[in-house]
């Protein structure tokens, strides 16, 4: 098939269409409708894995078409190593997210619609190859979640999703002005990113410096890098469970990969000159400054939210290492990162929906009564400490072997990190689930086969991952090796890496 990207990107919209003509009492019509789109994307992704030609750094499953001409505006999308990870991460995590959402009962229409616009808007993001259609989908994104928390969020929804909104916009503008520099100070105006990449000679060391920073600002506020991370906590807090899957599992990673595809792929001279401060220093306080913030906190989710923060951390920090490892490393934990959070903020959602709360010191000893539930939390917790046998340890490991080489100290104080985050994690596990039983919560229910259905696919990519993850970093280390020696390559490497 010629048109694959067009439709795992679009065919969200299909459903978000049928659900606009729907009568708004229909609900579980409305919600099957939702689950049908998304499982075709699914399945679409899979296709995508299994035909992926791994040898090779060239663009796959291309679509081009022109689209404004005359301002040299194509319909651009493929996908290469760096991308095609992202593109089966947000099928599954918008499927996942679907079924979590079957529990939402306030303006369900409204609700599922603007949830597989959200979804077109990310997977967009991932498959455009053409920088003036990437900053479509980008802004795409926005406006659903910007409604998504502020309608259905929590008691403060209106204030997060302003300050989501916020934000996000200012990064927006950032990327927006970039943009426009890198299509004019062209020798051949494009925003086609494969031409801008192969003309990155063409820039100014200068230039170069100010659109590298504007769009890392764009982008890190996305990661959320520190100090524009304080939207974050805000955002998980108050968004309904299904949104926080959405928002840590996929959307963070929007941040990163918008880094390399065009900070590193296009401008590879700057990238040496500031990554080691940008990625690395920010990097590693984002890992030690996110760990602490969430030993501090008794909210649930709010700990979960700065876990997020800690764990992106090793994502700067390898891109940062200029080596194989640390870039395959840095992608590799995009991806677990993305699944081990989507389970841990679904944990903390199914304690929310039966307690009403998320105070971690109202709860204790839940594993004697709900020995299903805790047993999960429990691989979610050990595979979010970086456990041998779970996903993250093989990334943060390739992350730190990778940083290593050309950052020791920081690496040293990333290693150290995961004593907080072993920390952490223990502490509130032994609240929450062990102990003697709050005879408040004596009746609660098991997890339910909706619940187990959300969360057992996860489990089981986090196990896969673990023991064996060539099976993703087949897809990566081709395309992902290539950038680094493009970077690498690039006018002033030596002096850069003199830092």
């Amino acid at each position: 098939m010629d048109h694959l990207l067009t439709i795992i990107t679009f065919v969200p919209i299909v459903g978000m269409v049928l659900i606009l003509l729907c009568p708004k009492d229909q609900h579980n019509l409305i919600r099957w409708i939702a689950a049908a789109a998304a499982f075709a994307q699914i399945l679409i992704a899979i296709y995508l894995y299994a035909n992926f030609d791994t040898t090779t750094t060239a663009i796959q499953f291309a679509e081009k078409y022109p689209w404004v001409p005359s301002y040299h505006i194509n319909y651009f999308l493929g996908v290469d190593g760096i991308s095609i990870s992202m593109v089966l991460l947000t099928a599954l995590i918008c499927f996942i997210s679907v079924f979590a959402s079957f529990g939402i009962e306030k303006g369900v229409k409204g609700y599922f619609a603007l949830l597989l616009l959200l979804d077109t808007g990310m997977m967009g993001v991932f498959a455009a190859l053409d920088f003036f259609l990437f900053y479509i989908f980008w802004e795409v994104m926005l406006l659903p979640m910007y409604f998504l928390i502020g309608i259905w969020g929590g008691p403060r929804r209106e204030y997060a999703a302003i300050k989501f909104f916020l934000y996000t916009l200012l990064g927006s503008v950032l990327i927006l002005l970039a943009m426009l520099g890198l299509y004019y100070y062209n020798p051949t105006p494009t925003f086609d990113m494969t031409r801008l990449a192969a003309n990155a000679g063409s820039y100014s060391l200068n230039f170069q410096r100010i659109a590298w920073i504007a769009l890392f600002i764009g982008f890190a506020i996305k990661i959320p890098a520190f100090p524009f991370h304080t939207w974050l906590p805000d955002a998980h807090v108050e968004a309904p469970t299904a949104i926080s899957v959405i928002l840590a599992g996929v959307l963070l990673k929007m941040g990163t990969y918008g880094i390399l595809r065009v900070n590193f792929g296009i401008l590879p001279a700057a990238s040496h000159e500031l990554a080691w401060i940008a990625l690395g220093v920010i990097g590693t306080i984002n890992i030690v400054y996110g760990a602490l913030c969430a030993m501090a906190q008794t909210d649930y989710k709010k700990l979960i939210a700065y876990s997020s923060v800690s764990h992106m951390g090793y994502v700067m920090l390898g891109i940062a290492g200029f080596t194989a490892a640390g870039i395959n490393g840095a992608v590799l934990q995009m991806f677990n990162h993305g699944t081990i959070t989507a389970m841990l903020f679904l944990l903390v959602g199914v304690i929310y929906d039966r307690a009403h709360h998320r105070e971690i010191n109202g709860f204790g000893g839940l594993a004697s009564h709900m020995p299903i539930y805790a047993g999960m939390t429990g691989l979610a917790f050990f595979a979010a400490m970086g456990l041998p046998g779970m996903s993250a340890f093989i990334s943060e490991v390739l992350v730190l072997l990778g940083a290593w080489q050309r950052h020791p100290l920081m690496t040293v104080f990333g290693a150290s990190a995961a004593i907080l985050t072993a920390g952490y994690m223990l502490w509130t596990y032994q609240r929450v689930y062990l102990g003697p039983i709050n005879d408040k919560y004596v009746g609660f229910p098991d997890l339910s086969a909706r619940e187990l259905f959300t969360l057992v696919p996860l489990a089981v990519i986090v196990l896969i991952l673990g023991v064996y993850p060539h099976a993703l970093l087949s897809l990566l280390n081709t395309s992902l090796v290539h950038l680094n020696q493009v970077v690498m390559s690039a006018p002033g490497a030596a002096v850069a890496l003199a830092h």
